[in-house]
């Protein structure tokens, strides 16, 4: 633990939400819920991730802890007193750097210090030991534009630690940079927390990697989706500095993508003639915007060798390269589709996937409009009205704003996306950008 950060062995509380909620009002129609009854505590010299997909408003719990959003309901305590603006004493790091791109180094760092109202020369001091912690020690004079992404994070770094802060929160901070860049800034980080160098007492950070999480923290607080919840806790129980290829790492890598996976269901099957009438929670089902392509290349990867139809997901994630966000929207997509399965932290290939694996183009196409009418409501209900219409047309709008109703428009904006190129794939219906409409082609 660092010792900096823990005086003579007392460990209090630094921060406690309490009961969070975060919901945004939407005209005619319920509140959009993003965050529901969260409850977090950080302790001094500990660091807490936030783990879970994009969406399931670590972000915003973020905002809410920094005083910059005011949560719907709940509370945040923070230093023993209920948090009623901005905090002080707490900094963050961003994903996109957020550097002002005509001021220098020295210059990006000394902000927080100015806001303050620190003398000058103080200022250029603190901004000089911030900038040599983090390994920038020379490039005091140069300009974001001139710096690669890892030195422009770590110029991000040394911004929010000069101002000494109680709690430092970083936003995914690693995920814009290159795999070496961010493995790299990531080791120097946990030996700086290590040595009791970083100024700060505790760590909170979002992240949807894994295996960064594990890497890194204390505590994991996995959160759920469609709210926002803290679906598990998690205490990781290895020293500081931990390997990544140790068979306990690895176990509790899988164990945490097992975990997630479970929470991974899909949409029952109707019965003939259901679709017109189908309640309305089943028809703004949440869709991924997964490409054809994908869902076709990987049902190809899991059918070859060394897979032969089942695979376990983090070393296929490793191999594909891909991180939770984009391997467990397509895993879930083709379980959705039935596909596949997916079942404690594996993805299996079931009987339609292999036979859409062997088929050739328009088998394809037909074994996907079988899915799509099958599985996913909302294309079968599409279908179902162009087929009663006259002109054999309809409006997105229809269909959109019941999505709306039910999701934030971001998710009806993807629900619909993935359907329109679902659709299209399968001929099963045609999408008019222009016109924002459905259509049936005339041959159908």
């Amino acid at each position: 633990m660092n010792i900096e950060n823990n005086l003579n062995g007392y460990v209090m509380n630094l921060l406690e939400v309490r009961n969070c909620k975060q919901a945004y009002h939407k005209d005619a129609s319920s509140d959009f819920v993003v965050l529901d009854n969260v409850d977090v505590t950080m302790r001094s010299g500990e660091i807490v991730g936030l783990l879970g997909r994009s969406g399931s408003g670590k972000s915003t719990l973020l905002r809410i802890v920094a005083g910059l959003l005011k949560p719907t309901a709940g509370d945040v305590i923070w230093r023993g007193a209920k948090l009623r603006g901005p905090a002080e004493g707490v900094a963050m790091v961003f994903q996109s750097f957020a550097l002002f791109p005509w001021l220098t180094v020295q210059e990006n760092v000394e902000l927080g210090l100015e806001a303050q109202g620190v003398a000058r020369a103080e200022r250029s001091r603190r901004a000089e030991e911030a900038i040599d912690l983090i390994g920038l020690g020379g490039y005091e004079d140069a300009y974001p534009k001139e710096m690669s992404g890892g030195m422009r994070q770590r110029v991000g770094l040394a911004r929010a630690l000069v101002v000494h802060p109680d709690l430092l929160l970083m936003d995914e901070p690693f995920s814009a940079l290159d795999v070496l860049t961010a493995e790299t800034l990531r080791t120097d980080l946990i030996d700086l927390w290590m040595d009791g160098k970083l100024p700060v007492r505790s760590i909170l950070m979002v992240t949807h990697n894994i295996e960064e999480a594990v890497l890194m923290c204390d505590r994991i607080l996995v959160f759920s989706s469609n709210p926002g919840r803290v679906a598990q806790e998690l205490s990781v129980p290895f020293p500081h500095p931990r390997n990544r290829h140790d068979a306990a790492f690895r176990k509790f890598v899988d164990d945490i993508y097992a975990l997630m996976t479970r929470r991974a269901t899909s949409v029952p099957a109707p019965a003939s003639g259901e679709a017109a009438n189908a309640p309305a929670a089943e028809i703004v089902h949440a869709l991924h915007p997964v490409n054809i392509n994908l869902m076709a290349g990987l049902i190809e990867t899991l059918q070859d060798e060394p897979y032969r139809g089942r695979a376990d997901l983090p070393p296929l994630a490793a191999a594909l390269q891909l991180e939770l966000d984009e391997l467990l929207p397509l895993g879930e997509t083709l379980a959705l589709l039935h596909f596949a399965v997916l079942e404690e932290g594996d993805i299996k290939l079931t009987d339609e996937g292999r036979e859409f694996a062997n088929a050739d183009t328009d088998e394809r196409k037909a074994l996907f409009a079988t899915t799509l009418r099958a599985h996913v409501k909302l294309a079968s209900t599409i279908r179902v009205v162009l087929d009663e219409r006259w002109n054999h047309r309809a409006s997105a709008v229809r269909f959109r704003d019941e999505l709306e109703d039910h999701m934030s428009p971001d998710y009806a904006e993807d629900t619909l996306r993935a359907v329109i190129g679902w659709g299209r794939f399968a001929e099963l219906f045609n999408y008019d950008e222009e016109a924002d409409q459905f259509f049936l082609d005339a041959d159908e």
